[in-house]
């Protein structure tokens, strides 16, 4: 609480019956601080060597479209080869002209990222949204699972 000093005589301070903000503007200020310094760390950029996945499988459809990227960079549909000139034509041809189709895209181990982002943005030219990533199945190390 804060007090005023009196002219008067006697030893007695008047109590002021006001809210002292000062505190909790100091704490609003800590506070955007602490955010100004932990928010760059939380976009770190990391190098990573994804792992396969261990989730759950889901169900198929009755009849998947699997496009392969291979390691030579050759891209196939089943067990068709699609040239990359025409790949809309030939992709909408496989598919029925169907855009909602979900395309399973596999890639070799040993293709590079670019590469295949420049697969999925051929599917997105084509007007194919729905793009599912295929990953081996992998059970997770046993002491990962009870710590």
């Amino acid at each position: 609480m804060a007090a005023r000093i009196r002219e008067s005589v006697g030893d007695d301070l008047e109590e002021t019956h006001e809210i002292n903000v000062t505190p909790f503007i100091d704490v609003m200020l800590v506070l955007l601080i602490i955010f100004m310094v932990a928010a760059p760390l939380a976009t770190v950029d990391v190098n990573v060597d994804l792992p396969a996945s261990t989730a759950a499988a889901t169900p198929r459809p009755d009849k998947p479209a699997f496009l392969t990227l291979k390691s030579d960079l050759t891209l196939s549909l089943g067990n068709e080869t699609l040239p990359r000139q025409g790949f809309a034509q030939a992709l909408d041809r496989i598919t029925g002209t169907d855009k909602e189709t979900r395309i399973f895209l596999r890639a070799d181990k040993a293709v590079q990222y670019g590469e295949l982002m420049e697969v999925m943005n051929l599917l997105r030219g084509a007007g194919y949204l729905k793009v599912a990533l295929v990953g081996v199945e992998s059970r997770p190390p046993e002491d990962a699972v009870n710590p």
